[in-house]
């Protein structure tokens, strides 16, 4: 059974370890990656989607892997992972928390790995149990329908955490966009799923309010590589 606790977590802090390691990083491209994840990530949870797909951040036929909650899953093109952003930002699902994480990055991919905590209606719990038990060709079938709705219901009464550890590689071509995702989640058995009293769900816009300061431009990449350019966030990085 899902355990009742307070949220103590702090969405402003999820990305610390990605900031830490850009402000340690001189190799130019490696820093510009970084940036990359560091915005998309932000975006992603403000649901600010729409910016994620910027053709200087994503290649237009990116594919997403994502075995994890449940879900075996591939996206392939912008519209299917769209879908998938659309809906976690319309039912709060977008938020995202994070411990003791380890980032590392090489010339074509950042790679993670976090005790992460995803915000999670039970709704979606069960319907990623049921999809996980379903041949793959109407697993996906059912998902498409669910990502196509128009209207979504708030659930604040049935919010989880649900908690992990999880493993992403994020792939980028030679311009530093994004070619796809890799998320698993190597051993499901351990997860860990808390009930959220409706006072500490983060809704997505409140989200959003809190993370605009995270949220920087992406220069150019000829720009980081010919200078000695530094993010500059309208905060200070922990270090």
């Amino acid at each position: 059974m899902p355990k009742t606790e307070m949220s103590k977590h702090d969405i402003t802090k999820t990305n610390e370890a990605v900031r830490d390691l850009i402000a340690r990083t001189d190799d130019p491209r490696h820093r510009f990656l970084l940036m990359a994840y560091d915005r998309h990530r932000n975006l992603e949870m403000a649901g600010r989607y729409e910016e994620i797909f910027a053709p200087d951040m994503m290649v237009a036929r990116p594919t997403y892997h994502i075995h994890a909650h449940g879900l075996r899953v591939r996206l392939d093109g912008q519209e299917d992972i769209k879908d998938l952003y659309r809906v976690w930002a319309a039912t709060n699902e977008s938020v995202f928390y994070t411990e003791r994480e380890s980032v590392a990055v090489t010339d074509h991919y950042v790679s993670s790995m976090a005790a992460g905590y995803h915000q999670i209606s039970w709704r979606s719990l069960i319907q990623n149990k049921v999809l996980s038990c379903l041949p793959a060709f109407i697993a996906r079938f059912l998902l498409n329908r669910s990502f196509g709705r128009n209207t979504f219901e708030e659930h604040e009464n049935s919010m989880y955490l649900y908690k992990n550890t999880f493993y992403m590689i994020w792939r980028y071509d030679e311009r530093g966009r994004l070619l796809g995702e890799d998320i698993w989640e190597p051993d499901p058995g351990k997860a860990e799923i808390t009930k959220l009293a409706p006072s500490d769900v983060l809704t997505t816009e409140e989200a959003g309010r809190l993370l605009a300061p995270y949220i920087i431009p992406l220069p150019p990449l000829e720009i980081i590589s010919a200078s000695q350019y530094r993010p500059r966030w309208s905060f200070v990085p922990t270090r």
